[in-house]
């Protein structure tokens, strides 16, 4: 017993002379301060040299103070740097007799040279690979080429817009989700991106293979549109203005306002898209018996309104509240003409008047605490969204009268909590609980010359999930595993009341699964400029309200839509090989990805039993199919006046579903294996400090389908941005699709044989100007990082 006291004694002097050993006395404090404002300069450097060895360094407090520990007693070097200052810097004296000093306010002065080459919006949009994402900083080349999201969005890598459909696909594949600011909405992703301005969005994240982190519903990945959001401190902002000259003038405005003082910070967003455009086409068909051919005329005036509002409290260095609501105001009038013309019957007149709108009101509210523990972090939010809207359709066809209207009221909310908790240096903890609450009720009213019906749905669907994710670094090896656990419950009631009691129907749809779903990834770093990266997540397409719907949604001459209540999830089993190499000149990534899909959902077209000259479009459950693809994107400076983004991808999947084949009069389960190839080249050429031109490429390649082919497509922009007023705006010109190459073009064999086109202005002219004012300065604040709004921040988000 006395030698173990003795012994503990023994260890506890050695460990306290060890101790004193390696403290060394020396402190220095002060605070940071802005020379012109008096304003304290938060979270910029402060470095201690030995000569021009480093040997200690902080970040400042959001008060600007500091305060340096275990120095060495002897002279050395205090040097402060911040984006947008000078560097600072002091000499200090350390001794036995002055152990402790206080620099007092040390000044930073303004750095007119960098603030005059600072903006807020890049010239030149660039992409960066992370772990789990492709993240494309919109700069004003893809501002300029077009004034909607939906624009410009076939000039991003792998993303492709149908320019007659408006439908989304990301890698080929239309399963995908699409989120502003992390956060989901109501509204249909086609539909959605047309509302969007362009110059209101900063950055765009392609996550093709999340983990169990996010939210598994999307086959492809997700899509996360981030919209412009300023934290410089003072008063500051950016404006943006644009018009886009086809065959009517379009404009495209955005403003980006923000005031930072002490703890809050304020901004704002509002961005402005109006238009008229117009579009036309043809198709020829050659049904026997119903030879005819068809042109179009499409005439639409679209305004948009998008507002974003926000404000930040930094109660504290550990503790941030903030919030935000994003605000969508949509109004669309269309017009649009079919003459048919038929060789054995009478020829036919169809016109079509549409007014549609839809608002939808997003409010956030998020808490974060930073614990103690460097890296340990709690958050708590809650998201609650509501859209309504209406679209109202009168068609007049030979002398016959139809409405449509529909009218659809929804709301979702969204509630979780996010913890992380880094273990040690190289080995983290997340873990998560979500519940996601959607309803809606949509309406529809359809009034004809001989028949009256009224149509309701009401959907309610809720999900329940908690994750986890253990990730691990280990040489030059990391790993990450994870798996999230769901709880879904959907109930739906569709009602239909008509003139014909015979249609009335009064169905319950009713459903409740239990599903694991795990992600794995596994990184190698062989060095400073090769890094492997292999994933594994599993994912899931469950059937939206408008596709279980039994009722009737729209109907036309020869054709209407309904759902299909039987529809099952579509289960996808996702992986992902990634290879990055850097170099001097950029990097080059490429990926090559395969997914197995379980019970796939299609569209399906057959023949009405009581009418065989009626189609009825529906949905269906198919058996597995499997998809193959690869890309490669290079961002490369190759000279000092030439850079550019390049980017390749080819997809090879099995397209299945079921038609009828009008000239047989049989139904026909179609199967058909696709190979499509697509390319994209936006090179940069600097010919002047202030002066850059633009050449845009792109390819898209042709696609298969089981009814017809979709004919290749491709065209060429130019474009130059030129600076003015020392660095703080910037005037851009764009002439897009030079030789006027872009249009759809098909050739089809089912349901008859036809061939056609359809053509938009997409040769137009863009001017725009962008202007940055204020002199504020950034500032990169411990919180939840919600000026980059990163989905990667917001654990069980999705």
């Amino acid at each position: 017993m006395k030698l173990s006291k003795i012994f503990s004694i023994l260890l506890l002097f050695v460990a306290t002379t060890m101790l004193a050993q390696e403290t060394k006395p020396g402190v220095v404090s002060g605070k940071i301060i802005d020379k012109a404002t008096n304003e304290p300069v938060g979270f910029s450097t402060v470095s201690v040299l030995d000569g021009n060895k480093p040997v200690a360094g902080v970040s400042t407090k959001e008060d600007g103070s500091f305060e340096i520990k275990n120095l060495e007693l002897k002279n050395l070097t205090l040097k402060v740097n911040f984006i947008g200052y000078v560097d600072a810097s002091r000499t200090i004296n350390l001794s036995e007799e002055n152990k402790e000093i206080n620099l007092g306010n040390i000044t930073l002065e303004t750095d007119s040279k960098m603030i005059e080459t600072v903006s807020i919006v890049k010239e030149r949009s660039t992409i960066e690979q992370k772990a789990d994402r492709k993240v494309i900083t919109v700069g004003k080349d893809l501002i300029a080429s077009g004034t909607t999201a939906s624009e410009i969005f076939n000039n991003i890598p792998t993303v492709s817009i149908d320019p007659q459909t408006k439908e989304l696909s990301l890698r080929g594949n239309s399963n995908v989700r699409v989120l502003i600011d992390g956060k989901p909405t109501n509204i249909d992703a086609g539909q959605l991106l047309q509302q969007i301005p362009s110059a209101s969005i900063k950055q765009v994240e392609l996550i093709t293979n999340p983990s169990s982190k996010y939210n598994p519903e999307g086959n492809s990945g997700i899509i996360n549109i981030i919209l412009n959001k300023n934290t410089q401190t003072g008063f500051n902002g950016s404006i943006t203005s644009g018009v886009t000259f086809g065959v009517t003038p379009k404009t495209n405005q955005s403003l980006n306002l923000n005031y930072k003082v002490g703890k809050v910070n304020f901004y704002t967003t509002y961005g402005f898209n109006h238009g008229k455009n117009s579009n036309f086409g043809f198709v020829h068909s050659e049904r026997v018996g119903y030879e005819n051919d068809q042109d179009f005329t499409f005439s639409n005036v679209n305004t948009s309104h998008l507002v974003k509002l926000g404000a930040d409290y930094y109660i504290n260095d550990n503790n941030t509240l903030s919030f935000f609501t994003n605000l969508n105001f949509f109004d669309g009038k269309g017009k649009s003409r079919t003459s048919s013309d038929y060789l054995s019957m009478p020829d036919a007149i169809q016109e079509n008047w549409n007014n549609s709108g839809n608002t939808t009101k997003t409010y956030d509210l998020a808490f974060k605490h930073n614990f103690e523990k460097k890296g340990e972090t709690i958050d708590f939010q809650v998201n609650h969204s509501i859209t309504d809207s209406e679209d109202l359709s009168h068609f007049v066809n030979n002398g016959n009268y139809s409405l449509n209207d529909i009218n659809g009221k929804s709301s979702y909310s969204q509630f979780n909590i996010d913890y992380v908790n880094p273990l040690s240096e190289k080995a983290k903890l997340e873990i998560g609980y979500e519940s996601r609450i959607q309803a809606g009720q949509n309406k529809f009213y359809d009034i004809q010359t001989t028949e009256n019906t009224t149509n309701s749905f009401d959907y309610n669907r809720n999900i329940h999930a908690i994750y986890t994710n253990y990730s691990k670094t280990f040489g030059k090896f990391s790993a990450q595993v994870g798996a999230r656990a769901e709880l879904y419950n959907l109930y739906a009631h569709p009602l239909k009341d008509s003139t014909d009691p015979a249609e009335n129907s009064n169905i319950v749809i009713e459903d409740e699964i239990f599903t694991v779903y795990p992600s794995t990834y596994l990184s190698y770093k062989m060095d400073d400029n090769n890094t492997f990266n292999v994933n594994y997540t599993r994912r899931v397409d469950r059937p939206s309200n408008g596709q279980i719907n039994p009722i009737r949604e729209w109907r036309t001459v020869n054709m209407e839509s309904r759902g299909n209540p039987a529809l099952e999830p579509q289960f996808t089993n996702s992986f992902e090989l990634n290879y990055t190499r850097t170099m001097k000149i950029g990097s080059i990534t490429s990926a090559v990805f395969y997914r197995l899909i379980n019970a796939e959902i299609t569209r399906v077209i057959f023949t009405d039993p009581n009418d065989t000259n009626f189609n009825i479009m529906s949905f269906a459950n198919f058996k597995d199919n499997n998809q193959l693809g690869a890309e490669v994107n290079a961002n490369l400076k190759l000279t000092k006046w030439w850079s550019t983004n390049t980017s390749a991808d080819v997809y090879f999947k099995t397209v299945r579903g079921t038609v009828s084949n009008l000239d047989t009069g049989v139904m026909e389960n179609g199967e058909v294996d696709v190979a499509t190839f697509n390319a994209r080249m936006n090179n940069t050429f600097t010919a002047s400090k202030n002066l850059k031109f633009n050449l845009f490429g792109m390819y898209r390649g042709r696609d298969l389908g089981l009814q017809f082919e979709r004919k290749a497509m491709y065209k060429m922009d130019l474009g130059a941005n030129y600076s003015i007023l020392k660095g703080k705006g910037t005037l851009s010109a764009r002439l897009n699709d030079v030789f006027n190459t872009m249009h759809f073009g098909f050739d089809g064999s089912i349901p008859y044989k036809s061939y056609g086109e359809f053509h938009w202005e997409s040769r137009t002219f863009y001017l725009g100007l962008n202007y940055n004012f204020g002199g504020g300065k950034n500032r990169e604040l411990q919180r939840k990082q919600r000026d980059k709004q990163e989905t990667q921040n917001s654990g069980g988000m999705f």
